[in-house]
């Protein structure tokens, strides 16, 4: 039996309960807009990758939502500062998960690590706003797919609930945004992972959510880089 189909034996939690689940250490399963599917976040990396039982030393992505971390990562990142304007657009408009040069000789934070691989680093942009008092809590997040290894990640709460255990908090919203889709360009997927150059070109690196309905993978990124050269910087 698929882990996602089993009857769920515990309630979803509330936010003040999730918010106390990370303060204390725990991982958590928290609900993202559509197109895309759960996450388990954590303030380390062990308890993201325990959650997912898996190897404790998997690299995960980190959570690039807070302003003062992105700008310590942006400072490291082997892209010109062009490069660098667009790479922040696509996290946090296009709820991207990137993977980004990082610069040769760098002296990089211990709490950076996890996130770092063969001189990539893997970010995770999206910042949805019912989610905004728990991410502002903790300035480092780990975050990976909500998904136990072999599995499918969670498409909404019941599938959360019914593949993570109790000791892993599954958040619930009701906010609209968070309605599950049916079919079509919108099905529910786990981020698309688009890799920078340190010339600035994008490449493919895992389909996902965002890169739907599209017959190639240059048309995405060609639309992808016209979206994000196109707005007025912030």
């Amino acid at each position: 039996m698929n882990a996602a189909d089993r009857t769920p034996t515990h309630a979803p939690a509330t936010l003040a309960q999730g918010r106390h689940a990370l303060r204390q250490g725990s991982a958590v399963v928290l609900p993202n807009p559509a197109p895309l599917t759960h996450v388990v976040a954590a303030t380390t990396a062990t308890a993201v990758n325990q959650a997912k039982r898996r190897p404790t030393d998997q690299p995960v992505a980190l959570w690039a939502h807070h302003p003062d971390t992105l700008e310590t990562l942006t400072g490291l990142w082997d892209l010109s500062p062009q490069a660098c304007e667009m790479t922040r657009r696509l996290l946090a408009e296009e709820l991207l998960t990137a993977l980004l040069p990082v610069r040769a000789h760098a002296t990089l934070p211990s709490w950076l690590g996890p996130a770092v691989k063969d001189g990539w680093m893997l970010l995770f942009g999206a910042r949805w706003q019912p989610l905004h008092p728990l991410l502002d809590d903790h300035p480092v997040l780990y975050v990976s797919s909500a998904n136990l290894t072999g599995h499918p990640p969670a498409a909404d709460t019941g599938e959360a609930l019914a593949m993570f255990p109790p000791t892993v908090p599954v958040l619930h919203l009701t906010d609209p945004e968070h309605r599950r889709p049916q079919n079509g360009r919108q099905a529910r997927r786990a981020t698309t992972t688009v890799r920078v150059t340190p010339d600035g070109k994008l490449q493919l690196h895992r389909h996902g959510a965002q890169d739907q309905g599209y017959g190639r993978a240059d048309d995405y990124l060609r639309r992808l880089h016209t979206r994000a050269a196109c707005r007025p910087p912030r």
